[in-house]
């Protein structure tokens, strides 16, 4: 089934062999992607793109994804983009605070074949 506008994620995620995999399956399933390493750039990019949806991971340098959610969450043209947190990070509270941000979802990547999680991702589209 082929639809017209193709949705358009953004992966947010510092570990790039991973984020090349994700970003080489979400391509295959017929999706715009792109894919940044850091938070910064994430904003950046997730205002000038406009992504369907975000995928997050928590763990990332300098700034983590709680504070990406946090500062999206903030950005009146933007704040209301669907967040799927993708992470090994598997703490309660932090869990918790995504929730509080408004994250649709917290995925465990271990526990997630890329195509698991593209049918899982299918559903906040």
């Amino acid at each position: 089934m082929k639809h017209n506008k193709k949705s358009k994620i953004l992966i947010i995620e510092d570990e790039e062999i991973l984020a090349e995999m994700y970003k080489d399956k979400f391509l295959e399933a017929g999706f715009d992607v792109f894919s940044v390493f850091n938070a910064e750039d994430g904003l950046i990019l997730a205002k000038k793109e406009k992504p369907d949806l975000i995928i997050l991971d928590i763990i990332l340098p300098r700034e983590n994804g709680i504070s990406f959610l946090r500062k999206l969450r903030e950005e009146k043209d933007i704040f209301s983009i669907p967040v799927v947190v993708l992470s090994n990070y598997d703490d309660p509270l932090t869990k918790k605070e995504a929730k509080q941000l408004k994250a649709k979802d917290y995925l465990i990547k271990t526990d997630f074949t890329p195509a698991q999680l593209i049918k899982r991702i299918k559903k906040y589209l």
